[in-house]
């Protein structure tokens, strides 16, 4: 199998890493806006360098796997879609609701896959919950709650890039939460903070928000995020039962400290990032797009998924301007 490579960052050195050595994957093309960072990841990888997104879709590729900025994924997506090849793309499908709603439309027609990359979905913690929610051993869910936080900032251009604190950050906490419950968002009333460093006013974003979402039958769901959190990067999410507790994220890398007498002593080592963190989600759910591409497995998130996350993010982006509960009925893109 060929795979082209669109985008040299972290994660897409993270992912032409574990697709290099892939027993299933021959080869890889890879290409970056910036091409010295393209060639230094296709040299140190044995693997071969495009100079541009053409090269791309003419040089002869069985899947494409998109890592690009955040702006130019609908556009990719669109242009595997007419070429009749399956793509994995890490979050969001596009920058805004639109966008979104108009790259679908292409693949839905293409009749091609979309693989969208929410990797809690491959996390053994996530899959153990979700085991024990749809088991009902947790029993009558009432109350979750989720929380990402980011040990250190992203950089300051970044932030008039990534959509804001609600469509880059917490649409992962979205999209497992629906993911564990099985249930969808109802309704969503967010607010949020940029008391923080100057920078994120500067870029019209926040450095703290907090959503609390109601379920479709009722269970209730905080989520909460940070983008400076000096402790250690810390997701966590805790779903509470009639029946039963479960924590997901909770061991002696979490960076947190007991006040308790008898309490846990602090993480000797703390987790710092995603990349550190979620090391093996990553690994697990680019072997899946592999396996789907062979046809040995069913799409685990294909592009409506991650659709429905990003109307719950729009839904808060609109309740904090507004200061207002927001109903999903509100957010185009619903399922009929």
């Amino acid at each position: 199998m060929r795979i082209g490579l669109i985008g040299a960052g972290r994660i897409g050195t993270f992912h032409a890493t574990t697709l290099s050595r892939h027993r299933d994957v021959g080869s890889l093309i890879i290409t970056d806006v910036d091409p010295a960072r393209a060639h230094d990841l296709a040299d140190r990888l044995g693997e071969t360098v495009a100079p541009g997104v053409d090269e791309i879709f003419t040089w002869g590729v069985d899947a494409v796997v998109i890592t690009a900025a955040t702006s130019a994924h609908g556009e990719l997506i669109g242009r595997a879609a007419r070429s009749g090849l399956p793509v994995f793309c890490e979050k969001p499908v596009a920058v805004d609701l639109p966008g979104t709603l108009s790259a679908l439309t292409e693949v839905d027609a293409a009749g091609t896959v979309l693989q969208m990359g929410f990797q809690r979905r491959f996390d053994s913690g996530y899959v153990t919950a979700r085991e024990a929610v749809r088991a009902g051993r947790l029993g009558r869910l009432h109350t979750v709650r989720a929380l990402t936080a980011d040990q250190t900032p992203p950089p300051a251009g970044y932030l008039p890039i990534s959509g804001g604190i609600y469509r880059d950050t917490l649409i992962h906490d979205f999209d497992i939460v629906r993911w564990v419950t099985g249930r969808e968002v109802a309704s969503v009333y967010a607010t949020g903070s940029d008391a923080g460093h100057p920078m994120f006013r500067e870029a019209h974003d926040l450095d703290t928000a907090a959503a609390l979402l109601t379920l479709e039958d009722g269970t209730l769901v905080t989520a909460t995020a940070a983008r400076v959190n000096g402790a250690g990067y810390d997701v966590r999410l805790e779903l509470a039962g009639e029946l039963d507790t479960v924590v997901v994220g909770l061991d002696d890398r979490t960076p947190v400290a007991s006040t308790e007498p008898s309490g846990p002593p602090p993480a000797d080592k703390p987790w710092t990032g995603f990349l550190e963190r979620f090391a093996a989600a990553y690994e697990a759910e680019i072997a899946a797009f592999v396996e789907v591409v062979r046809g040995e497995r069913a799409n685990p998130c294909d592009g409506r998924e991650a659709l429905q996350a990003l109307r719950v993010a729009e839904a808060c982006e609109l309740s904090r301007r507004e200061h207002r509960p927001v109903n999903l009925g509100e957010i185009p893109g619903g399922r009929e």
